[in-house]
């Protein structure tokens, strides 16, 4: 698929599912997501005075875990449809903008997350050169994303993403080609290690990846060089 096409593609299927986007992560996870990112905001550890993108944020549950009276909280992503879902947000600002063209002054930006968004960009290596562009030295990328689970648990976890994920879409969302997309996503999606690669080639350093519920996620952390 043409990078254009696919681009169209991901733009259609949040529009379509942004209305049920939090329920449907809730039901196809059974609510763990949400320990998933709470993870991610206590290694993410906001400070007063930083500023921090949370990059595809969507409707926000990541960037109301990291926002704080006393530090800068941007919630970036190409989808104003998501972005809308947030309601009312006190100490987050939005910024409609793909991970592909951050728009943000370079070394501006203290930490960038990114959760579950990194599989739908259409051109990984540019959106990571992007994170290491708007941060400053010393900063840090924090990516939290579905990758390939234990051995024991791989052939139950493709049958419940082959069977159950399209069909809830198709339910509750009513968008069943729109889950069909992500769970083809994930299943392309690289694994831990080849995901540890990929940030260490865009430059970033100490680079670590930790397993969530069996390695279904994994939080890759990575710091851009003093």
């Amino acid at each position: 698929m043409a990078p254009d096409e696919r681009q169209r593609l991901i733009r259609r299927v949040f529009t379509v599912v942004a209305g049920r986007y939090d329920l449907m992560n809730d039901l196809m996870s059974f609510g763990i997501h949400r320990l998933w990112k709470r993870v991610l905001a206590g290694a993410a550890a906001p400070r007063a005075g930083q500023v921090i993108v949370d990059l595809a944020g969507g409707t926000g549950d990541v960037a109301r875990l990291l926002a704080g009276a006393d530090r800068r909280v941007i919630l970036c992503d190409p989808s104003t449809a998501m972005m809308a879902q947030a309601g009312p947000a006190p100490h987050i600002t939005r910024l409609a903008g793909a991970g592909e063209a951050i728009p943000l002054a370079d070394g501006s930006v203290d930490t960038v997350t990114i959760s579950f968004g990194i599989r739908n960009v259409t051109h990984m290596p540019t959106a990571l050169a992007e994170v290491v562009r708007v941060l400053k030295p010393g900063g840090r990328f924090l990516c939290l994303e579905f990758s390939r689970p234990a051995v024991w648990l791989k052939p139950f976890y493709d049958l419940y993403s082959a069977l159950i994920i399209p069909r809830l879409g198709a339910l509750v969302a009513g968008a069943p080609e729109a889950y069909q997309y992500l769970v083809d996503s994930i299943r392309r999606f690289p694994d831990q290690r080849e995901m540890a690669v990929l940030l260490e080639q865009a430059g970033l350093e100490q680079v670590t990846w930790r397993n969530l519920s069996f390695g279904i996620a994994c939080l890759h952390v990575g710091g851009k060089p003093d």
